[in-house]
């Protein structure tokens, strides 16, 4: 009979191996489209340039705790806003109702870049437990 060791600690949803490599590439893919849509929509390089960090504002609820700095560094760190904001442009824009739509399309492309950016340097989701603990594994300090 083998010893099974029991932790207190809840379990945490990480990807191993080979599946952080291919989330890394899907991440490198995601920042090579949104780059490409970007040129094709001729958006600012310098609002480019400006703004590509700006999700990573979302640390500053870190200093409230682990719980809410992890719910909103993840809610700047999902597709779900950028291509709710994109799609809302290009409808916009289609539809011929807001002068902004090019903007919101841009701004859309901006963060998108910035998720697979962030991806692909093997920064993840972060789970409630710290920060240095995301869907991609351990970052930062071992120890």
């Amino acid at each position: 009979m083998s010893a099974v060791a029991v932790s207190d600690a809840p379990a945490r949803a990480v990807a191993a191996g080979g599946v952080v490599s291919l989330l890394r590439l899907e991440g490198a893919a995601v920042l090579a489209a949104a780059v490409a849509a970007y040129v094709f929509v001729g958006g600012s390089w310098l609002l480019f340039a400006l703004l590509l960090l700006a999700p990573d504002l979302a640390m500053i609820a870190y200093r409230f705790g682990p719980v809410a700095g992890a719910a909103a560094y993840n809610a700047a760190h999902t597709y779900l806003a950028p291509a709710a904001l994109g799609a809302a442009g290009l409808a916009l824009g289609a539809a011929g109702l807001a002068l902004g739509a090019p903007a919101m399309q841009a701004l859309a492309l901006i963060w998108v870049a910035h998720i697979g950016l962030d991806r692909a340097l093997g920064y993840g989701l972060k789970h409630a437990t710290g920060f240095g603990d995301t869907h991609l594994g351990r970052i930062g300090r071992r120890g």
